[in-house]
């Protein structure tokens, strides 16, 4: 028989239940109803009794004492009731205890019992797994649920799960058959780390949970022993080059698999729960580095192919000697540069040209060059936009200085032919 004396009545109430066990990876979820006990200064009442539900040879009793008075506590289920105000005032009914060794539909329907004379609104429970998830990064939290209209209205998943279960799973069906909206919140806890405590996963679950009921859960110090937890692990990875192999496995699929959530509806809650965590004070101004609706963007902007213009082509004249290798060297100097002011602009670099930067002339208001030594071509080739011909020119140039005899059209060659003849006049022996 359920006796609810003294309990007072509730306002919009949520029943958050845990049960340490199977379902219960790190005691990350049975935690988490502790820490809101805890924190909210739950009080107790009412427990179920212990000899329906529990095998105590698997859960067995505990003796301490109290002032020299030998006690015994039972294994069981207990409920406790607190009270968070604030501007949207909720009360939370809270159930923490270990999965029940036999008659699991009765201790769920006893359960429902309470959550019926409560006036309860909704169920969520609790649950950990262990997964193949690296520690180093969010523990990830999975909202599923028995009822598609709930799935839809809270944005959350419809179960599809066949197999083994624990009394999680149990007790969402039976709220789902009683007309009981129910949430089942699982956090995935790294199985190479599943000894308990394991803060991190608390922490992913009561955010979750945050989010779900729409109420601020004050954390303690919970966020630093995540922390620091994660830094142990950390530590103990490092000593094992195989563990550390692992664990960079592990980082890098989930990285890969999650990698379009990483823009989507997950930094949206957390960027809602940090707003509901600020106690208040002006909204968030635009992102620095992100364009904003009026903002300058021009000076993000370069000119474009279309936007260049071309100087224009000499008038053939006799170039001044070396002009025509300053203009190349200035070229590869400033290469890239656009057009000035006055129209005038500097050819890219190309193969073949100087790109001395030692003293290779700067480029004059009138698009000319200092002069800095020999012409490299005759001047009748001499064209601002002929690169072709100019390399051309140079590689002809390379190859007669290779070669070293060019036919007759310089005087020494023509001497240096001479000798060779006169000396090739001579009888060889052996001819």
């Amino acid at each position: 028989m359920i006796e609810l004396e003294g309990v007072p009545e509730l306002v919009d109430p949520v029943m958050v239940a845990a049960f340490e066990g199977w379902n219960d990876a790190g005691d990350a979820a049975s935690t988490a109803v502790a820490h809101l006990d805890r924190e909210w200064k739950g009080e107790v009442f009412a427990a179920l009794d212990a000899e329906d539900y529990y095998d105590f040879q698997v859960n067995r009793p505990t003796v301490w004492l109290d002032g020299g008075v030998r006690k015994i506590t039972w294994p069981t289920t207990r409920l406790s009731v607190v009270r968070v105000g604030g501007d949207k005032p909720r009360d939370l009914v809270l159930v923490r205890g270990i999965e029940p060794s036999m008659r699991w539909r009765s201790f769920c329907n006893e359960l429902l019992g309470f959550a019926h004379e409560l006036g309860v609104e909704l169920v969520v429970v609790l649950g950990a797994l262990l997964g193949d998830t690296p520690h180093t990064r969010p523990v990830p939290v999975s909202g599923v649920t028995s009822d598609a209209d709930l799935a839809r209205t809270m944005n959350l998943e419809e179960t599809r799960y066949e197999g083994p279960t624990g009394i999680v799973g149990i007790l969402q069906e039976a709220c789902t058959h009683a007309g009981v909206p129910a949430v089942s919140l699982w956090a995935a806890v790294p199985h190479y780390v599943s000894q308990p405590p394991n803060p991190k996963a608390t922490l992913a679950l009561l955010n979750r949970l945050e989010d779900l009921i729409d109420l601020r859960i004050p954390l303690g110090e919970l966020a630093e022993d995540a922390r620091a937890w994660q830094l142990g692990v950390d530590q103990l990875a490092a000593e094992d080059s195989e563990v550390a192999e692992y664990v960079q496995t592990l980082e890098e699929a989930r990285d890969t698999a999650e990698l379009p959530e990483a823009s989507g509806e997950a930094i949206a809650r957390e960027f809602e729960r940090y707003l509901r965590r600020r106690d208040g004070g002006p909204g968030p101004g635009p992102v620095p580095g992100h364009a904003t609706d009026g903002g300058d963007t021009g000076s993000f902007l370069r000119d474009t192919p279309s936007e260049r213009t071309r100087p224009p082509k000499p008038l053939p004249q006799e170039p001044a000697p070396g002009a025509e290798k300053g203009r190349d060297s200035g070229a590869g100097a400033e290469s890239g540069r656009e057009s000035d002011g006055d129209g005038d602009a500097v050819r890219d670099a190309e193969p073949g040209d100087s790109t001395d930067a030692g003293d290779s002339g700067d480029v004059r208001e009138s698009g000319e060059a200092e002069p800095e030594g020999p012409s490299a071509q005759d001047a009748d080739d001499v064209d601002a936009d002929a690169d072709a011909d100019a390399d051309a020119a140079d590689n002809g140039a390379g190859k007669d200085k290779d070669k070293g005899n060019n036919t007759g059209k310089d005087k020494g060659q023509g001497q240096d032919k001479g000798k060779a003849e006169g000396k090739d006049g001579e009888p060889r022996s052996g001819d």
